[in-house]
């Protein structure tokens, strides 16, 4: 079963069997099973597994919806669409096994996308999207992170404890769990009633933290998990005793700490927030930091690629051009409006959430239409991102920089940004915007992926961006406000910093000194790799976590 599952023999440092367990993976265009940074991270650390020849395997679910289509309604705002996907490279495995949810045995079946699909580590996704299924079963792998609480509980169920339950019926035994992030925290009490002891479940689990701040780290109350079933055999009091933890609420990070022998933040400043969130709770394990990466071989163009190993400055430009026509083609069929790949392009696209200020460019609108209708140095804007669909807040600034641009030939919004629009971007913007609240973004990735295209990142430093950034070399920073100031005091000065240096440094440079822009350019994309390449990372999870 294991020739035939992976079909590659194991390089020698990555024998130990490693099971992954996401709620969502970026793999491929066609196949819509993640929302943004924790799925494109996924999808890059299964295709470096792949190419190393690591004994890895990933546990999933299977989207019947995706995330949800992001389009257009009849005035041009942002609408989420549900649209039933098909998938003919799944191999549907024929196993069928049962999970138990609130009471109620629900059907799960389990898919294999092969390695040789799109060159990644195997891949299971699981379904509930079964006949003998009532509706409201079926229901639970419909959307990814469904609004409605109970769906959400059973979805992380069918992801830990049955991803455990399938590994059990194929008759493979992991050395090692890994949780990529805390939905799969379920499966530990599967294995918990399978070893009968804490310490036998810690040594075979290891987790990764990706959320930064407390209210962002899921938790419900004991009542609703131990009705669901959540605690799998256990009673809620056992699991208070258990893990010594207590109050109203289960919170799933914390329970990911405590069931695993060793867990790491996404980049080295996540890692100290991390350790420094969580240490005063007992019975946590060590917090230790892998910054995350991107997988070069998808993401970069080749002939980009040949032209900077090169190092010729014509090919380069000659082909940032070309790649600007090409993200030109979406904006003018999406939005109707023609941008001149002689002008500098800035981007601000990624997973949109609030923290991460999409509209920080227009803080100060009278600077912003200033510098929109700059003759002497034009610019063209682009941004996209998916909202959560029941994040309004999001949804709301969305579609106020849609209305606010409408105006301006040179600003865009496009939507459906997916693997395909990200990768277009990035190849064919000047500038990748990175403006989030400080401390707020655990990693962020996207401009690992623009350095490797040729976009040059200009970043607030957070995430990975302090252990990359040489400011005016291979990056334009953007200085923090004091961290004790108020939120509308930061947005005002860091709109300052951001305006001054975009204003002052980034557009008289693009204009009128190529080779220095070249230069920072090439520079940003021999430094990215490998350090911020996934075959770095996934090695790392080896040495650090697996073997550790």
């Amino acid at each position: 079963m294991l020739k035939d599952i992976f079909g590659y023999q194991f390089n020698t440092p990555y024998q130990k069997r490693v099971a992954y367990f996401s709620m969502e993976f970026a793999i491929d265009q066609s196949l819509k099973i993640y929302s943004g940074g924790l799925g494109f991270l996924a999808g890059s650390h299964l295709r470096s597994a792949y190419e190393l020849k690591q004994n890895l395997i990933g546990i999933g679910l299977l989207w019947k919806y995706g995330y949800y289509d992001q389009q257009r309604d009849t005035n041009g705002q942002m609408l989420a669409a549900k649209v039933e996907k098909q998938y003919s490279f799944l191999v549907d495995t024929g196993i069928v096994f049962t999970v138990p949810v609130h009471n109620y045995p629900v059907n799960v079946k389990a898919y294999l996308l092969r390695p040789e699909t799109f060159g990644t580590a195997p891949l299971f996704l699981l379904s509930t999207d079964v006949d003998d299924n009532d509706d409201m079963s079926r229901s639970i792998t419909r959307q990814l992170y469904a609004s409605n609480e109970a769906t959400r509980i059973a979805q992380s169920i069918i992801l830990g404890t049955g991803g455990a339950i399938l590994l059990d019926t194929l008759g493979l035994t992991p050395d090692v769990y890994h949780m990529n992030e805390g939905h799969s925290v379920s499966l530990n009490f599967y294995l918990y009633d399978k070893f009968k002891s804490l310490p036998e479940v810690q040594k075979r689990v290891v987790f990764t933290t990706h959320t930064p701040e407390m209210a962002g780290n899921e938790e419900h109350s004991y009542v609703i998990l131990q009705d669901m079933q959540f605690f799998y055999n256990l009673q809620d009091h056992e699991v208070k005793k258990l893990l010594n933890m207590d109050g109203w609420g289960f919170n799933y990070t914390l329970a990911a700490l405590k069931f695993a022998r060793k867990a790491n933040g996404v980049s080295k400043l996540h890692g100290k927030v991390a350790h420094d969130m969580w240490a005063g709770n007992k019975g946590v394990c060590e917090i230790t930091a892998i910054t995350n990466a991107q997988n070069k071989r998808y993401w970069k163009d080749d002939i980009l690629e040949q032209a900077f190993v090169q190092n010729e400055d014509s090919a380069i430009t000659s082909r940032k051009k070309e790649l600007k026509r090409e993200l030109f083609k979406i904006v003018a069929d999406q939005c109707g409006k023609l941008f001149r790949q002689d002008v500098l392009t800035l981007v601000w696209a990624r997973r949109f959430a609030g923290y991460k200020r999409a509209d920080l460019l227009m803080y100060d609108w009278e600077r912003f239409v200033w510098l929109i209708n700059n003759t002497e140095y034009p610019i063209q804007v682009i941004w996209a991102g998916k909202p959560y669909p029941e994040d309004f807040g999001a949804i709301g600034i969305f579609n106020s920089i849609i209305t606010r641009t409408k105006p301006f030939a040179n600003c865009a919004v496009l939507t459906g940004y997916e693997l395909g629009l990200s990768a277009t971007l990035k190849k064919g913007s000047d500038v990748w915007l990175n403006n989030p609240k400080m401390y707020r973004e655990a990693s962020g990735t996207s401009g690992m992926t623009a350095a490797m295209n040729g976009s040059i990142n200009f970043s607030i430093p957070d995430g990975w961006i302090p252990e990359f950034a040489r400011n005016g070399e291979n990056i334009f920073l953007i200085e923090p406000a004091e961290v004790s100031l108020p939120d509308g005091d930061k947005d005002r000065i860091e709109n300052q910093h951001l305006m001054d240096v975009l204003e002052n440094t980034i557009l008289p440079m693009y204009y009128k000194d190529q080779f220095g822009w070249l230069e920072i350019m090439k520079t940003a994309a021999k430094e990215v790799v490998p350090q911020f390449e996934s075959a770095r990372m996934a090695d790392e999870y080896y040495n650090i976590l697996y073997n550790a």
